[in-house]
């Protein structure tokens, strides 16, 4: 089968509000939920025991990395509205929600995707901003616990505003929007003590709200990790590493099918699991690597090719072509 033949079907509407299917509904008010749920835990935070917010801040993070992987993820390759002012604020609000920009979410993923988490060239670069090969070392993977800790602060707003204004079409404006909507948000929230009657200062908050906040980043980074970890980036079918669990996939929109998501991005996540029955016997064939489980447990799958090899995608022909993926 050539790979060049493989069509896609999009899914098409008669709605004037969602641009492709009105079961796009589910993933925004997934993120408005989200949304909702940060000012929940800033309004509940000088009224509930410590021990509660802990497991709420706990869940938050598991949110962010849903949300970023799921909703967000979604949005950047089918934008949910018609309305181009509509998809603008929709990307304001997942940006007030999961704490960063959305729309310099766009440039970085876009980024991802020309490289396809390619290993390093001659001068020790890679297209790909996110690769597992950018910081590591004799052609091998970084070390997951660097990648994923120190991932959050590797981000260059510079060359991300550089792609943004290459785009002209008001991109970076919205970035700088965004970021000064997260930004405002929290410094409200650690101005304003919401209790009757109100007091200032709210430094307790701040410290309890960022370490969960970093958390949900660290865990968007485990996701991506375990996405790639094992893939074959010599080879487009085999770019990335899928799991077809249905909890997983249901929880982040199915970023589980992520070698058939990076075979050709914008399959709508609704035509995902018929787009993988379409390639799976390809998939078969060319060795497409699968993990059994959702992606921030993905270290403990006993399949998972060990470090130190030469190409980790190559265990054994028995892990590469079974066909279950974790995103």
């Amino acid at each position: 089968m050539s790979t060049e033949a493989i069509r896609i079907e999009r899914p098409i509407t008669n709605s004037r509000l969602f641009a492709h299917t009105r079961r796009d509904a589910i993933p925004v008010a997934a993120g408005l939920f989200h949304l909702t749920y940060l000012l929940g835990l800033y309004f509940l935070f000088p009224r509930a025991p410590l021990w509660v917010m802990l497991i709420l801040g706990l869940t938050y993070s598991l949110m962010v990395n849903a949300n970023i992987n799921g909703v967000g993820h979604n949005f950047i390759h089918n934008p949910f509205f018609r309305s181009k002012l509509l998809n603008r604020l929709f990307g304001v609000t997942q940006s007030i929600a999961c704490c960063f920009s959305q729309t310099m979410y766009d440039a970085v993923h876009m980024q991802h995707h020309k490289g396809n988490s390619d290993r390093q060239d001659e001068d020790g670069d890679t297209t790909d901003w996110l690769s597992i090969y950018r910081h590591g070392h004799d052609g091998e993977a970084e070390n997951p616990w660097s990648y994923v800790f120190l991932g959050f602060f590797r981000d260059d707003v510079g060359a991300i505003r550089k792609e943004l204004q290459k785009r002209k079409n008001g991109d970076l404006f919205w970035g700088n929007l965004e970021l000064a909507a997260f930004a405002t948000t929290l410094l409200v929230m650690a101005i304003i003590v919401p209790t009757e009657p109100i007091h200032f200062i709210n430094w307790r908050f701040i410290v309890y709200f960022l370490p969960c906040w970093y958390l949900g980043h660290c865990l968007s980074y485990l996701n991506g990790y375990y996405r790639h970890y094992g893939a074959n980036p010599d080879k487009p079918i085999a770019w990335g590493v899928s799991s077809y669990g249905k909890i997983y996939n249901w929880l982040f929109f199915y970023n589980g099918y992520h070698a058939e998501h990076h075979f050709r991005p914008k399959v709508h996540w609704t035509k995902m699991e018929e787009f993988h029955q379409s390639i799976a016997d390809l998939q078969k064939q060319e060795g497409v690597r699968t993990i059994k489980r959702a992606h921030m447990l993905g270290f403990l799958d006993p399949d998972l090719p060990e470090r130190g090899q030469p190409r980790a995608h190559a265990k054994d022909a028995e892990s590469l072509t079974s066909l279950s993926r974790s995103s």
